[in-house]
């Protein structure tokens, strides 16, 4: 009985608000002198925060979209891991989250579906005692990113500036904070993408327009819906095979050469 009621009152008292380790951080992010606020500064990754203390279940972890940036496809991916921050090295941190230090760790992370986390949106995420990852931006419906996540022990907000998500904000809940009123709709479909011209055509559709670029191979025979698929499911470039490390848009996007479809 004591036991319980110890547990029922260490469970309702307040937590310190929620900033950015201080330490583990991506090799190319900047925090403010406050740690509620995360910057990229180059490039598309080297993006990996962590909260500076565990999250409990249910708890929501609440940032800002402070600086949206074109020119990248896919951006902020959010999850928990048990990997304790204050027991890692700065230069040691992966790239990305996904897939990477998911490899490497017991971490669940995900990204948000294309057409959200543009500047000014408010993300929520949390993970239920069913291990199960949510999130919601603005005043949407929530969303189930993924399933599995190991409970039983402490776990981490782990967050990857990544991309087109340039800069992020950690906000304080019990704060009040004016949340956009508009909510972002999930519909289940990809972005509107370019139709594509004779000889300018995906080699996977055949439909859209092959707008897009693996990096670090370089081919440019996908467009942005089918590239970011195959970045997904296998992480190997449909045409030499190499792995994946990322996807650009490629502003020259060149015809296909003879075959090049037959070879997918």
């Amino acid at each position: 009985m004591g036991a319980q009621i110890c547990s029922q009152a260490d469970a309702e008292m307040p937590r310190e608000a929620l900033r950015f380790h201080a330490e583990a951080v991506g090799a190319q992010v900047r925090l403010d002198a406050q740690r509620s606020t995360a910057r990229r500064r180059a490039t598309f990754h080297g993006g990996i925060v962590f909260s500076q203390r565990p999250v409990r279940p249910g708890e929501r972890v609440e940032l800002r979209v402070l600086c949206h940036e074109r020119g990248w496809v896919g951006g902020l991916r959010v999850g928990f891991t048990r990997l304790d921050p204050e027991r890692l090295t700065a230069p040691g941190l992966p790239p990305f989250v996904c897939p990477d230090l998911e490899q490497q760790s017991p971490t669940w992370a995900a990204m948000l579906p294309d057409g959200c986390g543009l500047t000014g949106d408010v993300v929520r995420f949390w993970v239920n005692r069913l291990g199960r990852l949510f999130a919601q931006v603005n005043a949407g419906p929530r969303l189930l990113l993924r399933k599995g996540v190991l409970m039983g022990a402490p776990l981490w907000a782990v967050m990857d500036v990544y991309g087109t998500t340039k800069a992020i904000e950690l906000l304080d809940p019990t704060v009040s904070a004016p949340t956009p009123t508009t909510p972002w709709v999930f519909s289940g479909e990809p972005l509107p993408e370019p139709k594509a011209t004779a000889g300018e055509e995906c080699a996977i559709c055949f439909h859209q327009a092959a707008n897009t670029c693996l990096v670090p191979c370089g081919h440019t025979h996908f467009c942005s819906c089918c590239a970011w698929r195959v970045f997904r499911d296998t992480a190997k470039c449909p045409v030499c095979r190499w792995e994946i490390e990322a996807v650009a848009p490629a502003w020259d996007p060149p015809a296909l050469g003879p075959g090049v479809g037959a070879q997918l």
